[in-house]
C-alpha cells in the first residue's frame, strides 16, 4: 500500500469556533515520509507544528495543538478527513489560529480534499500498529486497544438525555466506510452553550455548525442527519484525535464515553511506551496481500443503522 498526498493546492475560509472570526485554511501536497504538518502565520513568521501526542495543549471544546510559538484549535475534523481518506503527507497552512468549524462535520474537508485530488506516491505506507492490549480509563470513561490489522472502532456513549441515551456503533474505518461518520456534526446542550457564550467562549458556534439539544429534543429545525448522529460524531472525533502521530495508527479500539481529553491521554500513554505497545509496520505489497487474505475471515461488522450515503 503506497503513501498518498494531494495533487493540487486548495483553500477555504470559514468562521472559527472559538473566536467567531473568519479564518483561512490552505492545503498543499507534501513529499513522501513528511507526514502531516501544520504551519501557522504569526508576527514572527510561519511556525511549524508537527503531529505528536505531546503537541496537544488543550482539549476543551475541541483539540488544540501548539508549541511555545503558536497554536491551532479545532484540528480534529480535518485530521479525521485526512486519515479517513488515506492521506499520508500534507502541508496545512492556517491563518487565524484555528481551523474553520464549517458545518461541524468532516464533510467540507472531505470535499476540499477530493477537489484537490489524491496522488499516489512511490514509497510504501508506514504505520504504527498496536502490539499488545492497552487500556486507559478515567472514571466511567475508557479506551481499550488491541492488535488489529486496520483501524476498527467499537464505540459506546451514554448521555442522560431522552434523545441520546446509550448509543453504540462498531465500524472499521476505511476510505470506503468513512462516509458513515464524516457527515455527523458536533453537538452540545443548550444550557452549556449559553454558559459558554456568557464567558466569551465558542463565539463562532451556531445552529449552522452544531447540533444543539434542549431538555426535550433537537433545537435545529432540520433535525438530525441520522438517528445515531451522536455516536457517529464521537467516532469521527476519535479518528481525528488518533491521527496525532507521525504515522497512521492501526488497532482495534473499544471506547466508552471518551472525549478529547481521554483520547489524548490514551495516545500519550501508548506513544510514550511505544517500545511495549506499538510496532512499526511497512505496508509493502506482501503485507497488503496478507491483510486481504485475513480479512475474509473477519465477521460482519455491526454498523447499526443503514449506512449514510457515500459522499
Amino acid at each position: 500500500m503506497h503513501q498518498h498526498t494531494i495533487k493540487n493546492p486548495v483553500q477555504c475560509s470559514g468562521v472559527g469556533l472559538h473566536s467567531g472570526k473568519m479564518v483561512t485554511l490552505s492545503l498543499r501536497p507534501a513529499e513522501e515520509d513528511s507526514g502531516i504538518n501544520f504551519y501557522v502565520l504569526t508576527p514572527e513568521g510561519s511556525q511549524r507544528i508537527s503531529l505528536e501526542p505531546s503537541q496537544v495543549i488543550a482539549t476543551g471544546l475541541a483539540t488544540t495543538i501548539g508549541n511555545a510559538q503558536a497554536s491551532i484549535s479545532t484540528v480534529e475534523h480535518l485530521l479525521a478527513a485526512v486519515r479517513g481518506l488515506g492521506i499520508d503527507n500534507l502541508r496545512v497552512d492556517v491563518h487565524g489560529g484555528e481551523l474553520p468549524i464549517m458545518d461541524g462535520s468532516a464533510v467540507p474537508f472531505v470535499m476540499l480534499l477530493k477537489d484537490a485530488g489524491l496522488k499516489k506516491q512511490h514509497a510504501f505506507r508506514n504505520v504504527l500498529r498496536i502490539a499488545k492490549p492497552l487500556t486507559c480509563t478515567h472514571g466511567d470513561k475508557s479506551i481499550t486497544a488491541e492488535p488489529y490489522d486496520g483501524f476498527y472502532v467499537d464505540y459506546t456513549i451514554d448521555f442522560a438525555h431522552p434523545l441520546i441515551g446509550v448509543q453504540h456503533l462498531a465500524l472499521e474505518i476505511t476510505p470506503e466506510t468513512f462516509a458513515q461518520v464524516a457527515k455527523c456534526r458536533t453537538f452540545g446542550f443548550l444550557h452549556e452553550v449559553e454558559a459558554l457564550y456568557s464567558r466569551g467562549l465558542a463565539l463562532g458556534g451556531s445552529l449552522d455548525n452544531s447540533v444543539v439539544l434542549d431538555d426535550r429534543g433537537v433545537v435545529n429545525k432540520e433535525g438530525l442527519r441520522c438517528p445515531d448522529e451522536f455516536v457517529r460524531h464521537k467516532i469521527l472525533d476519535f479518528v481525528g484525535d488518533m491521527t496525532m502521530l507521525d504515522r497512521p495508527l492501526q488497532g482495534k479500539f473499544t471506547v466508552r464515553c471518551s472525549g478529547h481529553a481521554l483520547n489524548n491521554q490514551f495516545l500519550r500513554l501508548a506513544y510514550e511506551n511505544r517500545e511495549l505497545y506499538l510496532e512499526e509496520v511497512c505496508l509493502s505489497e506482501p503485507e497488503v496481500k496478507k491483510r486481504k487474505a485475513v480479512a475474509v475471515s473477519v465477521p460482519e461488522l455491526n454498523i447499526g443503522e443503514q449506512a449514510v450515503a457515500a459522499i
